[in-house]
């Protein structure tokens, strides 16, 4: 549940927040549209984990985190590309995101080991 607000509030501060402060973030605006869409799919499958709740959990929950780690390299990559557009507040965020990101991911992970 918690992955799944986050989620959606990645996916509004990606695709309606930095996509009004782009001249101070750096990022472009079609990279900040994939990135907020994935978050949108990403809470709709947490959604659904958490109200199917069944013995395979660690199952889902797993797929949970390594979209998550997924979604981590997306962001990295694309902000290597895009490199020389970034300002400061740009690389802060994309920085902080992934880190959270990572973070409960490397949680998940762990609470899936033992649940399975």
């Amino acid at each position: 549940m918690i992955d799944g607000l986050g989620a959606i509030l990645s996916a509004f501060l990606l695709g309606v927040v930095l996509v009004e402060l782009e001249i101070y973030f750096g990022i472009p605006v079609s990279a900040l549209y994939v990135l907020a869409s994935l978050p949108i799919f990403f809470a709709i499958y947490d959604f659904y984990c958490y109200r199917k709740a069944n013995d395979n959990f660690g199952v889902f929950l797993k797929g949970i985190a390594l979209m998550n780690l997924l979604y981590c390299c997306l962001s990295i990559g694309l902000v290597l590309y895009h490199h020389r557009a970034l300002t400061y507040l740009g690389w802060i965020y994309i920085l902080i995101e992934i880190i959270i990101v990572a973070t409960l991911a490397f949680i998940e992970l762990r609470a899936a080991n033992r649940l399975m």
